[in-house]
């Protein structure tokens, strides 16, 4: 099993009323600079390596996005301390609509609860532009015989609490999150084991380094549908229509266990107004249906919003993995 990162190198879900209404937001100056938007290289920073699936959606709104306003789009990707080496250069970067940001809720709202200090504020340091995507998740195992299903896994961690593993992309992040709401629901322990990136963790998972992990859809698709992994439960209402055979946690027997992760799309503070809704309606169009139907195979959900919307989810989620991880009795790094 591998050693968990020193905390310094850890990477780090409903919904309420609305928190109010444009005048609300990180917005300045409504007046357009002078030319056309972009009128130099956009950078989208992604704190995360390169092959996941927030780096994946990245680079197909990437692809779209040049497509309609033109210019230069690049995709960098700035991984590690759960991201406070991507996001912070965000933050600092002129508030001009050429340095975005496409980040996982983690780093929005979880990271605000996992660490005692962060080089950003999640809400004050950045101006939301759409919501992107959902990841519904899904909890897979190696060992389809010692883990047949869900009653099984739960049995062998009572039995033996902080023995079964699971993997995750860093501390706080949306598998971690899942880890935990999974011990508070069926008040058993679990050893959790986290990974620079969702990619190492499927990987070690898959090669039976860890015992099970609570993907996101996209990481787990492949591998099950190929036979490496086994699945146990969606931590969904519903069944996924990309594994129909696979139960919900409340049908395999745990209620109240549903977590999707979302990924969003976002400026910095101070961004002005007509470049933010020039890029929401850019995104808007942007997933069309046949981009739609391209992620949809691995299970990934088109769930693009306004700017509010995107603010009160992030402000929400931030409050509601605060209770979450207060629960769980995780002390801050």
């Amino acid at each position: 099993m591998p050693a968990s990162p020193t905390p310094s190198r850890r990477q780090a879900l409903s919904w309420a009323a609305a928190l109010g209404a444009a005048g609300t937001l990180p917005f300045a100056g409504r007046a357009r600079a002078q030319g056309s938007y972009p009128d130099k290289p956009v950078k989208i920073i992604v704190a995360l390596p390169v092959g996941g699936s927030v780096d994946t959606v990245a680079r197909a709104l990437g692809d779209r996005l040049k497509a309609a306003l033109g210019g230069t789009w690049i995709v960098d990707n700035r991984p590690g301390g759960s991201g406070q080496i991507g996001m912070p250069a965000v933050a600092r970067a002129p508030a001009d609509g050429h340095t975005l940001a496409v980040s996982p809720a983690s780093f929005l709202t979880t990271n605000k609860s996992i660490f005692k200090s962060l080089q950003y504020d999640p809400e004050a340091d950045f101006t939301p532009i759409s919501r992107l995507v959902n990841q519904p998740m899904v909890l897979v195992v190696k060992d389809k015989q010692k883990y047949p299903d869900v009653a099984a896994l739960l049995a062998a961690a009572r039995k033996a609490p902080g023995q079964v593993s699971y993997a995750s992309s860093g501390d706080g992040s949306p598998q971690h999150l899942a880890g935990l709401m999974f011990e508070t629901r069926t008040r058993s322990k679990l050893l959790h084991v986290p990974y620079r990136g969702g990619a190492l963790a499927i990987n070690d998972t898959i090669g039976g380094q860890v015992e099970a992990m609570f993907a996101v859809m996209p990481e787990a698709v492949p591998h099950v549908q190929g036979g490496r992994l086994h699945a146990l439960g969606v931590l969904s209402p519903n069944r996924s229509a990309v594994m129909p055979q696979v139960p919900t946690m409340a049908e395999a027997g745990i209620a109240d266990l549903t977590l999707s992760a979302w990924v969003a799309l976002l400026a910095p503070a101070r961004t002005p107004r007509p470049i933010v809704d020039e890029l929401n309606r850019a995104v808007a169009k942007a997933f069309d249906p046949e981009l739609r139907a391209r992620l949809a195979e691995s299970g990934i959900e088109v769930a693009t919003s306004t700017p509010e919307e995107l603010q009160a989810l992030i402000a929400r989620d931030i409050k509601l993995h605060a209770e979450l991880v207060k629960a769980a009795g995780l002390v801050p790094q």
